[in-house]
């Protein structure tokens, strides 16, 4: 899943080519070329919030909302309602540095990734992963990838390297 400049929602990157990519909108499923001349993407996976220790990743943020029992605010509720939000569920976040707009975008990003039933979580990278003889990647055979789709046939899953320290 991907954010687009000058674009609102999220989109699912269907292909690229050297000047641009060809996205899906998860909201109205429409399908088109963005260019990177005039468009830049971020992929949900690469985006960090800040926090008064360490960053966390997004995905961090979005399991704590999934999580929480607090009732979801609308992403056009006022401001304190949004910061009154995120201080119950994640009270960790540095709330100087991360700006009410940044809010919204998270309440409206959750709103749109639950409703197309995708569940984005963070895979963990395996200490051998990480040596030497490892450092090329290696094909995945296609049965371990239907598999993966046969345990979870009603949400789709985003695996998500953690950052190293």
């Amino acid at each position: 899943m991907v954010s687009v400049t000058g674009l609102t929602g999220l989109f699912e990157l269907l292909s690229s080519k050297a000047d641009g990519g060809i996205v899906r909108s998860l909201e109205d499923k429409t399908t088109k070329f963005v260019s990177t001349r005039i468009h830049n993407f971020s992929h949900l996976e690469s985006i960090e919030v800040y926090t008064t220790k360490d960053n966390v990743n997004l995905v961090e943020v979005f399991t704590a909302m999934g999580k929480s029992k607090e009732k979801l605010p609308d992403a056009k509720a006022d401001n304190k309602a949004l910061q009154g939000y995120f201080k119950k569920v994640y009270p960790e976040m540095d709330f100087e540095r991360v700006y009410i707009s940044d809010m919204k975008k998270m309440v409206k990003w959750f709103d749109i990734l639950t409703a197309n039933k995708i569940e984005i979580k963070l895979s963990e990278v395996k200490e051998d992963a990480l040596s030497p003889e490892n450092a090329m990647p290696k094909a995945k055979p296609t049965a371990a990838k239907s598999k993966a789709t046969k345990e979870a046939p009603a949400a789709k899953k985003i695996n998500v390297p953690r950052k190293m320290a």
